[in-house]
């Protein structure tokens, strides 16, 4: 049986991720610290053989024996990263050193998730892999930026100093049910804020873009890189190419959730990037993948989520 490690695994994306995993016969060990993550989101799993759960903290070493490591462990939303953000740059290099340490001692294949923001606010549009990017080294979301910068780094330096079997994917936009509701994220924004029938805040002329990637699809790509060629290690951008505006999405969640909400205008934050859109040849030529789910689509099963979220706890308010 494959012995898979998921860090990060009781998150958005790694609960999702662990969910996949053990529908295809993996035995699979889920740490996190619950710093962002929720028991919540793997708690069906609780009573399944095949899925372990241990409260960890990746800035210090872990001894386990596993075959593949997902390295998902990282707040990912400004709100979160901000909040501490010396503990989020030693969880993204500390993290690092500490799962390439264990991948080398157990030759274990080593995934990292990496981000579209090793871009920063960039120059080109849409963003290849070979674009270095443009980031501020001392700005208020260097912590995250260039502290997944220099996970990159390590990996590749891990790989060619020790041979170590590593994969790099750069996520873009990732949406979906288990988001956090107060991660700061557009698309969580606006759907918490509609249903709410609160003011929906639009920041800057709303006319900066973003590219949506719904979490089925990211999970296809991350699990079709693990088990791609050793060869070929990335990094590759994986998200939806698909381009849209603040406003317009702002406007897609007003439809589909019948809210009356009203939209409103506050300045942009500081080194927000302006466009964000990936380019996904490479992915598409290497693991024939391309996202299935479009925008509406998972919006209508995000916005489901929600409803039942914010549901359930006005219940347990009364």
């Amino acid at each position: 049986m494959n012995k898979v490690l998921v860090t990060g695994g009781a998150g958005f994306l790694g609960s999702h991720l662990c969910d996949r995993l053990i529908a295809r016969g993996d035995d699979v060990l889920c740490v996190d610290n619950f710093y962002t993550g929720s028991k919540r989101n793997v708690a069906h799993l609780f009573t399944h053989p095949h899925f372990e759960m241990m409260r960890h903290d990746v800035t210090f070493p872990l001894y386990v024996e596993v075959n593949q490591i997902f390295n998902l462990a990282c707040p990912a939303s400004p709100v979160h990263y901000q909040r501490d953000p010396v503990q989020t740059t030693k969880t993204s290099v500390h993290g690092a050193i500490n799962m390439l340490g264990l991948a080398k001692r157990v030759k274990a294949r080593i995934l990292q998730a990496s981000t579209s923001e090793v871009y920063g606010d960039p120059e080109v549009h849409p963003q290849p892999e070979a674009y270095w990017g443009r980031v501020n080294p001392i700005g208020i979301r260097s912590c995250y930026d260039e502290g997944k910068r220099c996970a990159e780094t390590l990996f590749f330096d891990y790989h060619r100093q020790h041979k170590l079997d590593i994969k790099v994917i750069r996520i873009f936009n990732t949406y979906g049910p288990r988001m956090h509701p107060n991660d700061g994220r557009v698309v969580s924004n606006f759907i918490v804020q509609a249903l709410k029938g609160e003011d929906i805040t639009i920041f800057g002329d709303g006319q900066q873009t973003r590219s949506f990637c719904y979490v089925d699809d990211l999970i296809e790509a991350m699990l079709r890189m693990m088990e791609g060629p050793a060869d070929f290690t990335g990094p590759v951008n994986v998200g939806n190419p698909s381009e849209f505006t603040m406003l317009a999405l702002a406007e897609t969640v007003l439809r589909l959730t019948h809210s009356k909400s009203k939209l409103i205008y506050k300045p942009l934050p500081t080194d927000d990037p302006r466009q964000r859109k990936p380019d996904i040849d490479l992915v598409k030529e290497k693991l024939d993948w391309v996202p299935q789910v479009s925008l509406e689509d998972g919006l209508k099963e995000t916005i489901a989520y929600f409803k039942k979220e914010i549901a359930d706890n006005d219940a347990k308010i009364y």
